[in-house]
């Protein structure tokens, strides 16, 4: 534990910054798993409904630098190539 009087500041500090991105990194991935949940179905339209909340949810979290900026393209890249995969099954 911290004894210096700015230590137990940000101690606090980050706590509550662990929470606030935990919340952001777990919308991210429901969002992530209910899109590819549609995908392994093969339902293509409710994926694409689905893909701009997922997008969304995505560039948040790279905003707020949960994840990297790269790591957000790479996902979003990935996701949409599965989508276009659904159409030529």
């Amino acid at each position: 534990m911290p004894i210096i009087k700015s230590a137990k500041k940000d101690l606090r500090q980050n706590k509550k910054r662990r929470l606030e991105n935990l919340k952001v990194k777990n919308k991210m991935k429901d969002q992530i798993k209910k899109l590819k949940s549609f995908i392994s179905e093969g339902k293509k339209k409710e994926a694409q409904e689905i893909l701009n909340q997922t997008y969304k949810a995505i560039d948040k979290a790279a905003k707020k630098r949960v994840i990297k900026k790269n790591t957000a393209a790479r996902k979003k890249s990935k996701l949409s190539k599965m989508i276009n995969k659904i159409e030529n099954r």
